[in-house]
Order: structure tokens, then sequence, then C-alpha cells
């Protein structure tokens, strides 16, 4: 038995593997980031209680970023709201510039490389994910954690981590209309918010470490065993 971690999908198309594969997924500490918002952080963001929409990636091209500023310009034709970019990278340019040609930079911030990842997240309504592709989606899986709904391209390994309806929604690489109209139809009540919030925070919990590591450890205790034969 060949076993891994991410979509065995991937796998089975790069490798020539005829054995069934035993996934074992990444996972996520939901104790630190089952976070409540810092009210006096959310309030600077979003001072008029705007809907906080949220990327963070390494800004390279395979992030896509601009469609991230795209999306975020048809929800504010429908719904007041700002947009964080955190994190840094070669793209970032790109995406101020769009932002700039857009006339909305004011509603966007760029806070470049953060650390506590948990109290940003503590205070965003919906983790926007655009990437060409993902190995399995820790970022989305995250936000999940926080209790944050994720809107994502359904590439590689993210159809793994995003339950569509559930916990958000997954469009095709690039289709930036559809990714807004979902992200529109998240936002534009407190009542499907706090739905879809909910759903994230409960499948995320599936992927929690203290339900995840104990599968690793098997695993090794299993070819400790044969090993030892």
């Amino acid at each position: 038995m060949f076993l891994t971690v991410g979509c065995c999908e991937e796998t089975y198309k790069t490798f020539a593997i005829h054995k069934p594969i035993e996934v074992i997924h990444n996972f996520v500490d939901v104790e630190r980031f089952a976070r409540k918002p810092i009210d006096a952080f959310k309030k600077v963001i979003a001072p008029n209680g705007e809907r906080i929409l949220l990327h963070a990636s390494n800004f390279r091209r395979i992030k896509r970023v601009q469609d991230v500023v795209l999306i975020f310009h048809e929800v504010l034709k429908q719904i007041p709201s700002k947009l964080l970019f955190v994190g840094d990278g070669p793209d970032r340019g790109l995406a101020e510039d769009l932002s700039r040609r857009l006339g909305i930079c004011n509603e966007i911030r760029f806070v470049g490389k953060q650390e506590q990842m948990e109290d940003i997240l503590a205070i965003a309504d919906l983790f926007l994910l655009t990437s060409d592709y993902e190995s399995f989606g820790l970022a989305a899986l995250e936000a999940m954690a926080a209790g944050v709904p994720v809107v994502s391209t359904n590439a590689g390994g993210l159809p793994e981590v995003v339950v569509e309806g559930i916990t958000g929604y997954m469009g095709a690489v690039g289709d930036v209309d559809d990714m807004s109209a979902k992200a529109i139809s998240i936002l534009q009540n407190d009542e499907t918010l706090a739905r879809f919030k909910e759903g994230a925070s409960a499948h995320a919990r599936l992927f929690d470490i203290q339900n995840i590591v104990p599968l690793y450890e098997e695993l090794y205790e299993r070819f400790l065993e044969k090993a030892a034969v």
C-alpha cells in the first residue's frame, strides 16, 4: 500500500502507481485559530461595519492576486467592504496597480507579512484563494478553523478542503464573475454569512491536529513493526 498526503488524483497522474492510496491529510491547530475578534482592530479596518475580505499568500504568479482585486471590485459594487492583503511577493505591485486603476485602493489594505494570522483571520468575513494550483490548501483550512468561509478555485487539493455550499464555494480558475457572485451570495446578509461561518468551523475540526496526528503516529508504528520482523 502506498501512502501519501494531499491530492491522490495528482499522485496517480504524476507517478506510475498501481496500488490503492491511503491519504492522510494535512492538519490545523483549531484551538490556535478559534479566536474572538479584537473589536478595536476590526474597527480600524472596517470603521463602519463593512464586510472584511482577506487574501494571504506569497504573491507569486500562481496565486493570481489580480483576480482577488477583481473579485473584490465586484463585491464592493453591492456590499460595503474592505479587503486585506497579507503577505508579500513579486506580484504585489500588480495588485496595487490594479487597485489604483479601478479606483478602489482606499478600500484595500496591504499589510505585508504577519506572524499572528489568527488575530487577522478572527476579524475576517471571507477568505479568497484564486490560485492556479494548491497542493492542499492549508491557508483555506486555517481560515475555516477561524470560522471564515472560503471562495476558492477548484484547483489541486482544494476540493479536499472546501465543501461546496457548506464551507464556501469553488469556481474555475480565472472565472472572476462566478467567484464574485458566490462571494456576494455569502456576504449579502448576516444569516447566510453566519451559516457559512459555522459550516467552515465545523468542517475544519475534522482536520484538527488532535485527530490527524494520531494517524501519522499509527502509520509510523505500522512500518516500524514491519521493519522489526
